[in-house]
């Protein structure tokens, strides 16, 4: 009679491919020896997806944001066993040698950090356009990324729970809400409540609203507004056009207010 390996039922408990799950297993076996805890690359390195996505890393770029890191982010490179100087080399024109198994392995590591770098400024509320140009991507990839780091993120928090390693299921699963939310630390309170998510939330937070507690209080005539100067392209409407709109917004602006009254209530 044959029984499921404890990795076994976590690759399956994941829904990821039983070669990526023994690749996942090998990360997150060195990051129990020394997770980066005072940052938040290793983090989202570990949420960024095994898949390649055909990715082709732009080594000058590369280069760039490894200069940019701050001593956590340098700690996770040395971690990866990502090395400063070969970086230095490869944005100078050489090449990442990909023949054994080992170098793949290598290679394939440096290419989702590269990810995990683009994930990072997603999360940072920098445009998917902006951030498929800064690492000279397809903006398809990007979107592929914002859309399916939330998934593989919860696969990684299941990995963890399968493997009974608690203390890094419950610092993953503390940070995932920032990807949902797709927004920085300080908005996810805001992006909570129905309507408001990233680019609304830190518009929300520029006017003042910066608590559950104050969208709930204000009236919703006072987030119309809001709403308006949130709305990705400015829309000129006249006349009856223009009051059927804001009279859509004024009914958002009332779940807005209802749902964080009661989150609010909750929270008290």
């Amino acid at each position: 009679m044959f029984t499921a390996t404890q990795l076994g039922r976590a690759i399956v408990a994941s829904a990821i491919d039983p070669d990526d799950g023994v690749f996942v297993h090998s990360e997150l076996s060195r990051a129990l020896q020394a997770f980066v805890m005072d940052g938040e690359m290793h983090v989202l390195y570990t949420f960024t997806p095994v898949q390649e996505f055909g990715v082709m890393v732009n080594w000058q770029v590369f280069r760039n944001e490894m200069e940019g890191l701050d001593e956590s982010g340098l700690r996770v490179l040395r971690l990866l066993g990502i090395k400063p100087t070969t970086i230095l080399k490869l944005a100078q024109g050489a090449t990442l040698r990909e023949t054994t198994p080992e170098e793949k392995q290598v290679a394939r590591v440096h290419r989702r950090f590269y990810l995990a770098l683009q994930l990072r400024d997603l999360c940072n509320e920098i445009p998917i356009h902006i951030v498929a140009r800064k690492y000279d991507v397809p903006r398809g990839i990007v979107q592929n990324l914002s859309q399916t780091c939330q998934g593989f993120a919860a696969g990684m928090i299941k990995f963890c729970q399968q493997m009974s390693w608690g203390v890094m299921a419950a610092a993953l699963e503390h940070f995932s809400d920032r990807l949902v939310a797709g927004a920085r630390a300080d908005l996810l309170a805001l992006a909570k409540i129905p309507f408001i998510k990233s680019r609304t939330a830190r518009v929300f937070w520029d006017n003042g609203f910066r608590t559950v507690a104050t969208i709930a209080n204000a009236d919703p005539t006072e987030l119309l507004p809001i709403l308006m100067q949130a709305q990705p392209n400015k829309i000129r409407l006249k006349g009856k056009d223009n009051e059927k709109y804001e009279e859509k917004l004024l009914v958002k602006a009332k779940v807005i207010s209802d749902a964080a009254s009661k989150i609010w209530s909750e929270l008290s």
